[in-house]
């Protein structure tokens, strides 16, 4: 049957090829032949050049697309961050993203002060100059890691200058209640008697992962402090989140103690990479037994056959997303980690060919069971950086 090709012409097509985007061609319908390779990089780009079509706002980006009632001018600051992994898969595969432009529009996010504090700390939203809201502790330690990448990638000091100021703010962030860690956000730090105030994995996991990278790189007067802080928050989390039954991570503590047994694939994710690198700065085979464990227990609990197909969950892809690259880390030292990954790699093949909107995003269930909030920048930043860590993953190039 004959296929036919869609094309999509956005108004400004310079602009596009300015930042690095290209207009987007629809793919034909069904899945693709037998004979017929799929490249991950070439996906990955697709969906980073539907996202700078749909999504952009100005140097920025929009919440959603469509808009959704009460979005403001820019996304929040999360959805922005999964801009710029993505960004950094694809950079590092050899396309021209203007990376570090993206990189550097974390600054509009930039708030110097908070509560009187007088530091540092990238704010959740922006006006599109400054940022503004609340200040949250895992915010800015994923910012801290695109920093970090930055650094890595483009060996532009500044990257690590900045990923610095984030070392204060987090210190900031942990006080003596519940025995030490980092609170949710800045603002439960300041009023720990609402209802939602508590410590998290995603705080104090995503606090580790950060500390332990930028260990790294940072001075080696620096090194000490920096590892006994994240060892300090890696302790925290297994003495108090740990599920021994799943042998992944719950969610929270709040302020009364209480514990929210919700399970959660990233906080599992990043619990997993903190268990690798302090394996590897420390030479403790402990730490890397955790963190097979817990890969193990996540496999276990999370994945499943829903809508016919072998899935991790069919919500939060961004959470799924980190999963993968803590597998493609655990690669070297687990045998298993392949399983784990070439299932991935299944899963969002099947979104591909059966979970997309009309304009070619992905729903938030890949199964194509339901849309869920297709409309979410958050959704599709996570498949370009799932595509572009695949596409390393694989050794592909963009030449």
């Amino acid at each position: 049957m004959k296929k036919m090709i869609y094309i999509l012409f956005i108004a400004l097509m310079a602009s596009s090829c300015d930042d690095g985007s290209e207009a987007y061609i629809k793919p034909a319908e069904g899945n693709q032949s037998p004979s017929e390779t799929v490249y991950s990089h070439v996906r990955a780009k697709e969906l980073f050049d539907l996202i700078n079509q749909y999504y952009k706002a100005g140097s920025l980006f929009k919440e959603n697309y469509p808009a959704q009632a009460g979005d403001a001018t820019y996304s929040f600051l999360w959805p922005y961050d999964a801009v710029v992994s993505g960004a950094a898969q694809l950079h590092s595969l050899g396309y021209d993203v203007r990376y570090s432009d993206l990189v550097n529009g974390f600054e509009r996010y930039y708030m110097p002060t908070a509560h009187g504090n007088n530091i540092g700390g990238y704010g959740s939203s922006t006006n599109g100059t400054t940022g503004g809201s609340t200040r949250f502790y895992d915010d800015n330690s994923i910012v801290g890691i695109s920093l970090l990448e930055a650094y890595e990638r483009t060996q532009d000091v500044t990257y690590l200058e900045r990923a610095a100021r984030i070392v204060p703010f987090l210190r900031s962030g942990i006080d003596s209640k519940l025995g030490g860690a980092l609170w949710w956000n800045e603002d439960f730090k300041y009023n720990q008697s609402s209802a939602d105030a508590n410590k998290p994995t995603c705080a104090n996991g995503y606090a580790t992962l950060f500390l332990l990278k930028y260990y790294k790189v940072c001075a080696e007067s620096e090194k000490p402090q920096v590892l006994t802080l994240a060892k300090e928050l890696y302790s925290w989390l297994r003495t108090n989140l740990y599920d021994e039954a799943t042998k992944c991570y719950w969610n929270d503590r709040n302020a009364s103690g209480a514990v929210n047994t919700r399970l959660w694939t990233y906080n599992s994710a990043v619990m997993i990479q903190n268990g690798i690198r302090l394996s590897e700065i420390t030479g403790n085979n402990q730490y890397l037994e955790e963190a097979r464990t817990t890969a193990q227990g996540a496999w276990d609990y999370f994945v499943k056959v829903r809508n016919g197909i072998l899935a991790y969950t069919d919500t939060d892809p961004w959470f799924n997303t980190k999963l993968l690259r803590a597998y493609i880390d655990l690669l070297p030292y687990d045998e298993n980690a392949k399983k784990y990954v070439e299932t991935y790699y299944n899963f969002i093949n099947n979104g591909y060919n059966k979970a997309r909107t009309t304009q070619g995003f992905f729903f938030e269930d890949w199964t194509g069971a339901t849309q869920g909030r297709y409309y979410s920048l958050l959704m599709q930043g996570a498949v370009v950086e799932s595509y572009g860590a695949l596409a390393i993953y694989k050794k592909e190039t963009a030449n």
